[in-house]
């Protein structure tokens, strides 16, 4: 799949290439890496604390199953020989009932926090990249492409147009 990619990236770059190439420009390749534009705004500081905080409320919410979990393991290793089979049995139960709640405690705040994320940064996300399109057609670039994604190993400096997509950012802010 990754080598599907790779390909298609090298195909579109060489098309390009030639399209350019008959055209009286040269081509202009920029590099953005968004994390560090979202990193570098206001607003994506804002948005990164609030995740953050969400992170620490969701986590302080499964602490006590942890804790409760923790406890009973103590409690069941010290009172093992001086328990019944059937007492022993039931505190095993409890136990993986326990275990299967935190599991299931934990999924729930998974798929929350990806909503959460995706709702902080979906309107950054957005923004950066009508400000990029911008960049792009003012500055006469033929492609920007997204540091760090499939196909893009090794950039050199000179090509990374992130500070000026985030002073952009920040004047249109």
């Amino acid at each position: 799949m990754k080598v599907k990619k790779t390909l298609v990236l090298f195909a579109v770059g060489a098309m390009l290439a030639i399209g350019t190439a008959a055209s009286d420009g040269g081509i202009k390749i920029g590099v953005v890496d968004i994390e560090q534009a979202i990193s570098s705004t206001e607003e994506g500081k804002a948005a990164r604390e609030e995740f953050a905080r969400k992170q620490r409320e969701a986590q302080a919410s499964v602490q006590p199953l942890f804790d409760k979990f923790r406890a009973l393991e103590e409690e069941m290793k010290a009172k093992k020989f001086v328990l019944s089979d059937e007492a022993l049995y039931q505190k095993q139960l409890d136990l993986v009932e326990l275990q299967n709640e935190i599991q299931a405690k934990g999924k729930e705040i998974e798929g929350q926090m990806q909503v959460d994320q995706r709702r902080l940064e979906g309107p950054l996300l957005a923004k950066l990249g009508e400000i990029i399109e911008s960049l792009g057609k003012q500055e006469g670039f033929t492609m920007i492409l997204r540091r760090g994604t499939p196909g893009v190993l090794y950039t050199r400096e000179a090509l990374d147009i992130t500070d000026m997509v985030i002073e952009r950012y920040n004047k249109k802010g």
